[in-house]
């Protein structure tokens, strides 16, 4: 009998021991599972808590607010949802939402990380399917020689490797993958991961953007450097294009204290069904805004995107797709645009894009970035 009252009583002590032991295991995976959370080099600042919180579902915010207001709470009565303590840790400690599947596969699953994503502002063909893809083959396929099919509009003037010097230059241009080329001008090959020039490559679109920007009187300097190159030279890989290319554009802005703006344009992966659009019977090649996840205070730089996004969608509808936040796992996630809140990341048209399109679209940019820049200039007044 003796025996049996210590047994009795060791059990529930060890009971009690587990669950103290359980939950102290839960609260510290809540928290870890919080801090891995935060983008890289993010604090916790309004806009890093409104993505964390974004993964909650919205329904609960009401249930909780309807603890509080009798009204409320009485008249969305058929609406409310039961509060699990259960799910709600888990959707912040592991982001996973029970009632939307797609957070599963983007944690879990490579090919679904797009779901990561966020979408600011798309089209109504706008997705988690069709976001820009960033190709990636080894250095050596990218610099392969290849011959060029077609190269009307796209003739390349000789030029020296700096950048021309320009008198108050208010927009510096760069394309960090320097090489990325479209397969109408590349002879004998139609595969997306083998359209790369060291010539007819989106640098030529620099050149467009930068020559209509002239005509409406805003001075842009564009940087030739072959990023490509500098990579090879150093022994770097392409994941590390924008090691490669941030020197020169902090060079740039320390040297000409008037530039404003920073844009780096890239070519997109996808194909032509995504990145072509008619308007009023002239093809276009698409854009696309991309700002990076993982710096602390992208806010000016998406404000930035969605202003001319706006306009071009009010003159051009449809030619850009939309704005995009990527960062995370496989991606850069800063694209040196913590160097200025008015630094974006452009991508125009696709690898199946043509010149011809591709001009017309740094035409239609110029011209609305034009009426966006000459409305934010302070007019000069006279006593």
């Amino acid at each position: 009998m003796v025996g049996n009252k210590k047994s009795g009583f060791k059990a529930p002590m060890m009971v009690k021991a587990m669950l103290i032991w359980m939950l102290i295991c839960l609260t510290l995976y809540g928290i870890i599972g919080l801090l891995t959370y935060i983008p890289r080099g993010k604090a916790l600042s309004n806009a890093t808590l409104s993505t964390i919180s974004e993964h909650i579902d919205s329904s609960l915010y009401l249930a909780l607010l309807a603890t509080e207001y009798r009204a409320l709470g009485a008249h969305y009565a058929d609406e409310l949802p039961n509060i699990s303590v259960s799910e709600t840790l888990l959707q912040l400690t592991t982001q996973l939402n029970l009632s939307d599947v797609r957070t599963l596969f983007g944690n879990t699953i490579p090919g679904f990380q797009p779901y990561r994503y966020r979408i600011i502002v798309g089209q109504a063909d706008t997705n988690y399917d069709n976001l820009p893809v960033e190709s990636s083959p080894p250095l050596e396929i990218i610099m392969e020689d290849r011959l060029v099919t077609d190269s009307s509009g796209a003739d390349k003037t000789e030029q020296d490797d700096k950048p021309e010097q320009i008198n108050d230059p208010s927009i510096f241009i760069y394309n960090t993958h320097n090489r990325e080329s479209f397969l109408p001008h590349l002879e004998n090959t139609d595969d997306p991961n083998s359209a790369f020039h060291s010539d007819v490559n989106v640098t030529l679109v620099s050149e467009q953007l930068k020559q209509s920007l002239a005509d409406k009187g805003i001075g842009a300097i564009v940087d030739r450097t072959d990023f490509t190159n500098v990579l090879h030279q150093e022994g770097l890989e392409y994941w590390q294009s924008y090691d490669a290319s941030r020197p020169v554009v902090e060079e740039a802005i320390a040297q000409n204290q008037s530039v404003e703006y920073v844009f780096d344009l890239h070519r997109d992966s996808r194909r032509y069904e995504d990145t072509m659009i008619t308007i009023e019977g002239e093809d276009f090649a698409r854009l696309f805004f991309v700002i990076g996840a993982d710096f602390e205070g992208n806010e000016k730089n998406i404000e930035l995107a969605k202003q001319l996004h706006e306009r071009l969608e009010a003159a051009y509808p449809g030619l850009s797709r939309g704005v995009v936040e990527m960062g995370g796992t496989g991606r850069n996630g800063v694209y040196n645009q913590n160097i200025s809140e008015q630094a974006l990341l452009i991508e125009f048209g696709g690898v199946d894009n043509s010149f011809e399109e591709l001009y017309r679209s740094a035409d239609a940019f110029a011209e609305i970035f034009a009426d966006f820049y000459w409305d934010a200039e302070p007019t000069s007044t006279s006593d």
